[in-house]
C-alpha cells in the first residue's frame, strides 16, 4: 500500500468521527472532483457532486490558502469577476488587471501566469474585468482559451505559453469576421466561451449605445482560430428575422450579443445562447420592429451553427433587458412525465421554462399589452410575454407602501421622487418625465446565474431588489463653431450613459465621478484616457482628435475655442431625439436604496411545479439602526454554487461575507469575513480525497474597495 492510498484511508476515519456523516467516507476515498468549466460544467448548473462539507461540519471551515494577485487599482477600479476552473488538481484564474495564471489547488502554489499585455502600452488597470476561462484537451494537448481587450488568446494550460498556431502568433482580433467593418467599434468578451468537440463557440461584449458592433456568434477551430461557423443575431436579407428589422438594420445596427455565455446539451449536439438588446438600449426608433434575435434564447446545431428554434423574451427592447445568465439544463417532472428542459432566468425576476428540444414552454406564456412609447419616433411593441410560472422572485413594482421608512427625511426624500416618476407594474417605457424600472437595469437575476439541483430540479437564485429611475433628455444640436458646445454634445452621446448628466458616475463605483475633474488630470491625460479607454470604460478609437480634444476642454471647464465653421455635422453628432441620463438607482440621500428592505435576497424555486419554496435576505447593512430593523439584504454581483450535501454558498453581497445555506430551507449555516465583497461566483473541487470552495474577492463595485486576492476553505 502506497503513501498516498494510506493518508486517504486515515483521512476518511478522521472525518467520519469528526461528522458522523456515513456518506462521508466514500467522498474522502475520491481522489478528485473537478470544476471543469465556467459555472460549473457544460449544463451550467453551478452544482458539484462533492459531500464532504455537510450540513453538520461546514461551521468548522477555515481559511486553507490565499493567493495574492497584487495588482488591484489603488482608485478602486478594478474586480475580479472570475469564476476560476479546477481540473487536475490546478486552478486557472484571472487577475484584476487580466493576468492569467495557473495554481496548485490544493496550496494556491503559483505555477505560471501569462500577461497579454506584455510589452504593450495599455495601462495596468485599463481593461476590464474577466469572468473565467475556457479550457479543451484531446487527452493529450491541453489549451486554454481567454479574452483581453478586443483579443481572443490560447495558450498551453501546462506552461501558459501562447500556442502560436492559433490564429496569429496566439490570438485572434474579435473585430475580423463580423461581416462589416468593426474595427474602430468596441469589441471585447468578460465572460468565456464554451467548447463543442473541436469548436469554441464565443459571443462577446459590444457598445450599447449609437457605433455599435452587431454581437454575431462566431465558433472558432481550436486548433488554427478559423471561423467554423457564424449566426447573424441581427439577420442578413433572405435569412429568417430579417422581416423584423429595417431594411439595413444588418449594415448599421449593433447589439443583440450574446455576453452573458453559454450552455451545452452536449449529448443533443445543442448550444443554448441568451442574447442581449440591440444598441442603442434605450430607444428604437431607427430599428422598429420586433428585432430577432435581440433578447432571445437561441438553440442551434452546434455543429454548424443552424437555428432549431428560438424564443423572444422582449421585443423591440427599450429596457435593457439582455438576458443576463446562461440557462439552466434540467430534467424535470412535468404533470407526471420527465422532460428535458431549458430555463432562462431574466433581469425582471422571471424564470421561463422550455423543452430543450422543441422549444415548447412547459409552462403557458401570456402576450401581455403594454404602454405606447411618450417619446417622439418610438414604436413601442404593443405586447410583451410573462409566464404564468413560475411566479417572479423579486418585487416589480414601487407602491407607496414601499417607500423607505429608515428615517423621516429619507421617507420625504423618497415619496418626492416618487410622486413625480411614472411608474407601472411591467415595461413603463422610457420618458422624459422618467420611469421607475423594478428590478433595476441590471436585475433581478444578474451574470451570476442560477444554481440547479440535477437531482431534484430545484433553482436556486439571488436577486437585487433595486428599484432604478430610467429618464431619457432632449437632445440639443450644438453650436458647431463652440468647442465646448461640440464637446458637451459628444459627452452626452457617449459618456452620458455611464457618468450621469450631473458627472457624478456611479457612487465610487467602476465608473468615477467627474466632478472637479481638473484637480486629478489634465487635459494630455483626459485625453489618453478617452482615446485609450480604461478600467470599464473601452477606448473612444473612433472619435477624431478634435473631437476627443472638445470633449476634454468641456469636461475640464477650459475657455471656449472657435472652431472653424464647416457645411458638415461632427461625425458623433447624435442620430436621436433624446439622449439616456445614466443609470440612476433609485436612493435615499445617504445612498440606501430608497425603498423598505429586503434590498437583497436568495430564493429556492421547484421547476417542476413552478413555486418559489422558499426566500431569504441576502447580505445586511449591519450599521443601520432603527426600531423593528430586520435583515435588509444587499445589492449584490455573482451566483450561488450548491453540492451534493445539501449545502448552498455565495457571497456576492456589499457586506464582504461569504456564506453557506441549507438548500431545504435557506437556513444560515457558515459565514466568513473576506478581504473584499466577492463579486463573483464561488468554485469547489476536491484534491486528493479533501474539498475545497474557493471565492475570488475582488470588490470594486457598488462603492466597496477593491480586492486582488482568491481565498480558499476547506475543513
Amino acid at each position: 500500500m502506497n503513501s498516498k492510498s494510506v493518508f486517504r484511508i486515515i483521512l476518511s476515519s478522521l472525518i467520519l468521527i469528526g461528522c458522523g456523516d456515513g456518506d462521508i467516507s466514500q467522498q474522502a476515498e475520491t481522489e478528485s472532483i473537478d470544476w471543469p468549466a465556467y459555472l460549473g460544467g457544460a449544463q451550467t448548473n453551478q452544482y458539484s457532486t462533492a459531500r464532504q462539507i455537510n450540513k453538520v461540519n461546514v461551521a468548522n471551515l477555515k481559511v486553507a490558502w490565499q493567493y495574492k494577485c497584487g495588482d488591484a487599482d489603488p482608485e478602486d477600479r478594478t474586480q475580479i469577476q472570475c469564476n476560476p476552473l479546477i481540473i487536475d488538481g490546478v486552478l486557472y484564474a484571472s487577475s484584476p488587471s487580466l493576468k492569467f495564471f495557473a495554481l496548485e489547488a490544493s496550496n494556491g502554489k503559483e505555477l505560471w501566469k501569462f500577461d497579454p499585455f506584455a510589452g504593450s502600452n495599455h495601462e495596468q488597470f485599463g481593461m476590464g474585468a474577466n469572468r473565467g476561462v475556457t479550457y479543451w484537451t484531446d487527452g493529450r494537448s491541453k489549451r486554454l482559451f481567454f479574452t483581453a481587450g478586443s483579443d481572443l488568446f490560447c495558450v498551453d494550460a501546462m506552461t501558459g505559453m501562447k500556442i502560436n498556431s492559433f490564429g496569429e502568433n496566439g490570438q485572434v482580433d474579435l473585430h475580423k469576421g463580423l461581416g462589416r467593418d468593426v474595427d474602430d467599434l468596441f469589441i471585447n468578451s468578460r465572460t468565456p466561451g464554451i467548447v463543442y468537440k473541436d469548436l469554441l463557440i464565443q459571443g462577446g461584449t459590444v457598445s450599447e449605445s449609437t457605433g455599435a458592433a452587431p454581437g454575431h456568434i462566431r465558433a472558432y477551430n481550436v486548433h488554427t482560430g478559423e471561423i467554423e461557423w457564424i449566426f447573424h443575431t441581427i439577420p442578413y436579407p433572405e435569412e429568417e428575422g430579417y422581416e423584423t428589422w429595417p431594411e439595413d438594420a444588418w449594415q448599421r445596427i449593433g447589439g443583440a450579443n450574446a455576453w452573458a455565455g453559454f450552455s451545452l446539451d452536449e449529448d443533443r449536439g445543442i448550444v443554448f445562447i441568451p442574447t442581449g438588446s440591440a444598441s442603442f438600449d434605450f430607444y428604437g426608433g431607427d430599428r422598429s420592429g420586433e428585432n430577432l434575435y435581440a433578447n432571445c434564447l437561441i438553440a442551434l446545431d452546434a455543429n454548424n451553427g443552424k437555428k432549431k428554434w428560438h424564443y423572444q423574451f422582449v421585443h423591440h427592447d427599450i429596457w435593457d433587458r439582455d438576458l443576463p445568465c446562461p440557462p439552466n439544463l434540467v430534467t424535470l417532472t412535468i404533470d407526471g412525465k420527465r422532460v428535458d428542459a431549458v430555463a432562462q432566468v431574466t433581469k425582471s425576476s422571471h424564470v421561463f421554462i422550455f423543452n430543450r428540444e422543441t422549444g415548447t414552454p412547459l409552462f403557458p406564456i401570456e402576450e401581455i399589452p403594454v404602454e405606447a412609447s411618450p417619446l417622439e419616433g418610438e414604436q413601442a411593441w404593443p405586447t410583451q410575454p410573462l409566464p404564468t410560472k413560475p411566479p417572479q422572485f423579486s418585487r416589480s413594482y414601487v407602491s407607496s407602501d414601499d417607500l423607505t421608512q429608515r428615517t423621516p427625511e429619507a421617507n420625504i426624500y423618497a415619496r418626492s421622487i416618487y410622486e413625480n416618476v411614472r411608474n407601472g407594474k411591467y415595461f413603463v417605457p422610457p420618458s422624459e418625465q422618467g420611469s421607475f424600472i423594478f428590478p433595476g437595469l441590471d436585475g433581478g437575476g444578474e451574470w451570476g446565474g442560477g444554481a440547479a439541483d440535477p437531482n431534484t430540479g430545484i433553482l436556486y437564485i439571488n436577486a437585487s431588489e433595486m428599484a432604478w429611475v430610467l429618464q431619457m433628455l432632449p437632445y440639443e444640436k450644438p453650436d458647431l463653431t463652440s468647442s465646448i458646445s461640440v464637446g458637451k454634445s459628444i459627452y452626452s452621446s457617449n459618456c452620458q450613459i455611464c457618468h450621469g448628466a450631473d458627472y457624478k458616475g456611479m457612487a465610487k463605483d467602476i465608473v468615477p465621478s467627474l466632478i472637479n475633474l481638473k484637480d486629478s488630470l489634465d487635459q494630455p491625460q483626459v485625453i489618453k484616457t478617452i482615446s485609450e479607454g480604461k478600467g470599464a470604460m473601452p477606448a473612444f478609437s473612433h472619435l477624431k482628435e478634435e473631437e476627443i480634444a472638445s470633449v476634454s476642454a468641456f469636461l475640464l471647464g477650459m475657455e471656449d475655442q472657435k472652431l472653424e465653421a464647416t457645411q458638415e455635422e461632427s461625425s458623433q453628432s447624435w442620430p436621436y431625439p433624446y439622449y439616456f441620463n445614466g443609470y440612476n438607482r433609485f436612493n435615499d440621500p445617504e445612498g440606501y436604496p430608497a425603498i423598505c428592505p429586503p434590498w437583497g435576497t436568495l430564493n429556492a424555486i421547484d421547476l417542476n411545479r413552478g413555486e418559489i419554496l422558499w426566500k431569504v435576505p441576502l447580505g445586511d447593512f449591519e450599521e443601520i439602526d432603527y426600531p423593528g430593523h430586520p435583515v435588509t439584504g444587499t445589492e449584490g454581483y455573482g451566483g450561488p454554487i450548491i453540492t451534493a450535501s445539501g449545502i448552498l454558498f455565495i457571497a456576492a453581497t456589499k457586506d464582504e461575507k461569504f456564506r453557506a445555506f441549507d438548500t431545504k430551507d435557506g437556513s444560515l449555516l457558515w459565514e466568513a469575513d473576506l478581504p473584499a465583497s466577492g463579486f463573483a461566483t464561488p468554485s469547489t473541487y476536491v484534491v486528493d480525497g479533501k474539498q475545497f470552495v474557493v471565492i475570488a474577492c475582488g470588490g470594486g463595485k457598488i462603492g466597496r474597495p477593491s480586492g486582488d486576492q482568491y481565498v480558499a476553505f476547506s475543513l
